[in-house]
């Protein structure tokens, strides 16, 4: 059975200033301030795991982009392009009903639908043709580049010179080219519906 002696000295050890001087008196030793704790590593890990759910935070919220979409009328012509210029087709499917018309908000939805990716599958090209109700075009079909609304897109490519003569081979129009400083010669194309292409090569 312990002491009262050893009893007070357990109470003043988990006391205050005052306690922690009584005990040391009672065992002969001075007091002193009692040294801290290391909180580097603990605060090296908290660091951590605070930087781990940011970057698994920002994944779940947008892991990518995964296709633009293209709306035409001729599909097979501008399926034929996008094919000649690099794509792959993915699939192709016809999408109907008030599910689709509910998302995209529009009545009695027929279209057809081809996904194409690009080499490296990231990013693609939705191109649809829209049975019902019909599409609607605004503005010419050779809008300059500065009209409104999305005007391009750029792909990267090994050999700009290549894929230029082989597109005008395919009938698309050349808009014009350069070279951007000792980085980069960039053209721009304009394809069937005048959908506009970029290419870029890295120098």
């Amino acid at each position: 059975m312990a002491s009262k002696k050893s009893k007070k000295a357990k109470h003043y050890s988990a006391g205050t200033k005052q306690g922690r001087q009584k005990l040391m008196r009672t065992s002969g030793k001075k007091a002193g301030p009692s040294k801290p704790k290391s909180t580097t590593r603990k605060t090296a890990k908290s660091s951590t795991r605070r930087t781990t759910r940011q970057e698994r935070g920002a994944k779940s919220k947008l892991p990518r982009m995964d296709n633009v979409l293209i709306v035409v009328d001729d599909l097979e012509a501008v399926k034929a392009f996008f094919i000649e210029l690099g794509l792959t087709l993915e699939g192709e499917t016809t999408v109907e009903g008030p599910l689709v018309g509910g998302l995209i908000g529009l009545k009695d939805v027929r279209a057809t639908l081809a996904m194409l990716r690009p080499p490296d599958g990231h990013g693609g090209i939705e191109l649809d043709k829209f049975h019902t109700p019909n599409a609607i075009r605004f503005g010419p079909v050779d809008a300059p580049v500065n009209a409104l609304g999305l005007r391009r897109v750029m792909f990267a490519v090994h050999d700009i010179d290549e894929v230029v003569a082989r597109m005008r081979a395919h009938g698309a129009e050349l808009i014009g080219e350069m070279q951007y400083g000792d980085a980069y010669r960039l053209a721009y194309l304009r394809g069937p519906e005048g959908i506009i292409v970029g290419l870029a090569e890295e120098l």
